[in-house]
């Protein structure tokens, strides 16, 4: 018998208009939680995945967030307080990708955007949720998303990487902080996933079939794959799991260095 319901607790998932956040919100809402959905730019998308957390039987609302700013993740997660009482679980999903430039060609203001967005936007998103978890007398869970690329350097990534990086040691570092509260902290590190970062592999079937040949399952990930373990780590089947990150990624990791 599955234990992972979340019926009675309430999730923010940022970036929940696509992708990864996007199967998630749903996923939660199919175990019972209700959702915060977030989005920058796709209203549309954050829209429709409201409706499908509603369409589960559970609440939602949707809030416009730029997750570089201070300010704005404070007022968004008044909102959802507002809105809900209290947060139970915190997702950080959204994200910039690699912005193709070598290091010699970097832009202060690339490196910035990605920095800005992939670090400072969990570490803000964080630090509102503890103290709000805090205030309710501990326990919750964060589920940070990172990637492959956290351990695996890509040329042309050094600002995808490093932020990636330094979300795992964040992660590392809250679990130790936060295991008195009994406030679970883990991530997930996917590799290729089909979201919009790799559109144009999903609209070009070549594309996909050239780049998932060093993944050893040959194909890559559904969202709803990654959402399934994310259920997990949001559940009360995980309360002793803590400071680990999940890597998600057909084998691709361990693939390295094969046939050299």
């Amino acid at each position: 018998m599955t234990t992972t319901r979340l019926d009675g607790k309430v999730a923010l998932i940022t970036g929940s208009d696509s992708g990864i956040g996007r199967a998630t919100a749903i996923a939660f809402a199919k175990e019972g939680a209700d959702v915060v959905v977030t989005y920058l730019h796709d209203a549309e998308g954050a829209n429709s995945t409201a409706q499908e957390v509603e369409a589960a039987g559970q609440s939602a609302i949707v809030v416009q967030v730029d997750i570089s700013d201070e300010e704005r993740v404070g007022a968004m997660f008044d909102q959802a307080v507002n809105r809900f009482g209290s947060i139970d679980i915190l997702m950080n999903s959204a994200g910039v990708d690699a912005s193709g430039d070598e290091v010699a060609d970097l832009s202060t203001d690339v490196w910035d955007r990605a920095i800005r967005t992939n670090v400072y936007g969990p570490f803000f998103c964080c630090r509102r949720f503890i103290q709000l978890r805090k205030q309710a007398g501990g326990g919750g869970k964060i589920i940070n998303v990172s990637s492959v690329h956290a351990d695996i350097p890509n040329a042309g990534g050094a600002d995808y990487d490093c932020s990636k990086g330094a979300i795992r040691m964040l992660t590392r570092t809250l679990a130790l902080e936060l295991a008195p509260l009994k406030i679970n902290v883990n991530s997930l590190a996917p590799g290729m996933v089909l979201t919009p970062f790799n559109q144009p592999a999903i609209d070009d079937p070549d594309l996909l079939d050239e780049q998932v040949q060093s993944i050893p399952w040959h194909r890559a990930a559904d969202p709803a794959e990654i959402a399934r373990l994310a259920v997990f780590l949001a559940s009360s089947d995980a309360d002793y799991v803590t400071g680990s990150t999940y890597t998600m990624d057909g084998g691709l990791s361990r693939n390295l260095g094969q046939g050299a």
